[in-house]
């Protein structure tokens, strides 16, 4: 029998192999598996930084006035950066985190009033609670729309009645988180409560937030299982 020379191939993932032919053929290697929502918040570290801008904003605010809070809030913002370019870190959530920083504190600065650097945050969640709540009017539960499309498992949980009403009901969750956001930060805005806004924004940001992910990975764990049913039913007909 013929030695198989093995050639390199530039894929790092795929190993060649003999077939009882003589032919190398690639042995293909099991695909990654999708980060989790906090991994692409950036960890656990990544929310603790979240957080830090807007307390280092509500102190020194607090001890020194808005425009030692505005810079306190912007340097944080870099400093973090920085620190995830020089540990080779995925820069995204900094960066994210950097411009919503220099947006807020840019109002804040703008209007001279601590309590707009909250602003932006208040009326976004508005904006999220009327949004989701929406798509389940239309019939279009958003948490489904979005799960299916960020794991590529495409649309075929519409068709199935009680798939929909799965996503209505984590859909639903993530409206009234939205909501919820709005009206408690709302009304200590209208109160001139800044280090409460803080406060608020901290708790109510992503553990909140992983409350209803929480609602909807419960969703997409049981339209999948029924999903799957109706397919096996199907094979068995056929």
């Amino acid at each position: 029998m013929n030695d198989v020379k093995h050639q390199a191939t530039g894929n790092p993932t795929a190993t060649p192999t003999a077939t009882p032919s003589g032919n190398p053929t690639a042995t293909p290697t099991a695909p990654r598996a999708r980060p989790t929502a906090l991994e692409q918040a950036g960890g656990t570290k990544g929310l603790v930084y979240a957080a830090l801008p807007v307390v280092a904003f509500v102190l020194a605010n607090n001890y020194r006035g808005l425009r030692a809070g505005v810079t306190a809030a912007v340097v944080v913002a870099v400093a973090i950066a920085v620190e995830r370019l020089l540990r080779k870190e995925s820069l995204q959530p900094a960066l994210g985190g950097l411009f919503g920083v220099a947006i807020a504190a840019g109002i804040s600065w703008y209007t001279g009033s601590a309590k707009d650097y909250f602003l932006i945050g208040i009326w976004a969640s508005l904006a999220g609670a009327v949004v989701f709540l929406a798509s389940v009017l239309v019939r279009r539960p958003l948490a489904g729309v979005l799960w299916n499309s960020v794991t590529g498992k495409g649309g075929a949980w519409r068709a199935d009645r009680r798939s929909r009403r799965y996503y209505d009901i984590a859909t639903l969750t993530l409206a009234a988180i939205f909501a919820a956001r709005f009206a408690v930060q709302q009304y200590l805005y209208e109160s001139d409560e800044v280090g409460s806004l803080g406060f608020a924004k901290i708790i109510m940001g992503y553990p909140l937030l992983a409350v209803g992910l929480l609602v909807v990975a419960w969703a997409a764990r049981l339209s999948d299982k029924r999903l799957k049913a109706a397919g096996a039913r199907s094979t068995g007909r056929a």
